[in-house]
């Protein structure tokens, strides 16, 4: 994607000055369009350009559990590969690209492998287009830990659930729920690491008779209910998981209400205090 901070894509970046014979492995050229061709290692502002070996794509499509029921938008779309693959997966799939030219690039290439109804792409910056990401269900990006951390504060207030799944580049602290690695076809950027936005339950909440309170750094939670120390606390998303006394706890948290089922069947009600 080559906007404001260079030519960056999933797919598609290194960076500025570095070898790109040595970084691009054995990941596909992207096919030329009237007179622009793709080259790995073009120029951008700040990136060069280098695509995504297609075994690293799928990765990240999978670990991201990517179906027919999502839609998926790729922060610096490229050449199109990773928006054609989810497409190809029956998702609704959107690209947003800076580079005019892989735009046209991308449309060419999905109408060519018969999914440009599912498949589309829109020149733009990145950062002028936050707004959209709220209608996402699946975030795929290939963009430096700096770009990351900045569009960081955006992703965390997105939908609990959603699923944001990074080439290689981490979050700092906020660490993946999920890391592979390709090592078939695949010689640098070869790590795929998935995010799932938690829900906001640090604070308070009434359980029954008792106090539950949480704090909580990102998906890492602790708790306790009363005097009794919470274990094994889990949190994807929406839903919770946790031991009370070696009783299993599950939920999923809805606003400022979670509420579930234990073990043994029964149900549990938690409301944050102060909550409706």
């Amino acid at each position: 994607m080559k906007q404001v901070f260079g030519a960056m894509a999933l797919g598609a970046l290194v960076l500025a000055g570095a070898p790109a014979a040595a970084l691009a492995g054995p990941a596909q050229q992207a096919p030329s369009i009237g007179n622009f061709e793709p080259k790995v290692g073009q120029p951008g502002k700040d990136v060069v350009w280098v695509p995504t070996p297609e075994s690293l794509v799928q990765l990240m499509l999978d670990i991201a559990e990517v179906t027919a029921d999502d839609y998926v938008i790729d922060l610096g779309s490229g050449d199109g590969r990773t928006v054609i693959a989810a497409a190809k997966r029956g998702a609704r799939a959107h690209g947003i690209e800076y580079n005019g030219d892989m735009v046209k690039l991308a449309r060419a290439a999905a109408e060519r492998e018969g999914v440009a109804d599912r498949a589309t792409f829109e020149e733009a910056d990145l950062f002028e287009r936050l707004d959209e990401l709220k209608k996402a269900d699946v975030i795929t990006m290939f963009l430096l830990t700096s770009l990351n951390l900045k569009l960081r504060p955006t992703l965390l207030e997105l939908e609990p659930g959603t699923r944001i799944v990074s080439n290689t580049f981490r979050m700092a602290d906020w660490e993946p729920d999920v890391e592979q690695r390709v090592d078939e076809e695949c010689e640098s950027w070869c790590e795929a690491l998935l995010w799932i936005v938690p829900a906001r339950i640090e604070g308070t909440w009434q359980m029954g008779d008792g106090r539950l309170t949480f704090r909580q750094q990102f998906q890492r939670v602790s708790g306790i209910l009363g005097t009794q120390v919470l274990t094994d606390i889990r949190l994807r998303g929406r839903d919770i998981s946790f031991l009370i006394d070696g009783v299993r706890y599950t939920g999923r948290v809805e606003g400022d209400t979670m509420a579930g089922t234990r073990e043994d069947g029964s149900s549990w009600t938690a409301r944050r205090a102060g909550g409706s």
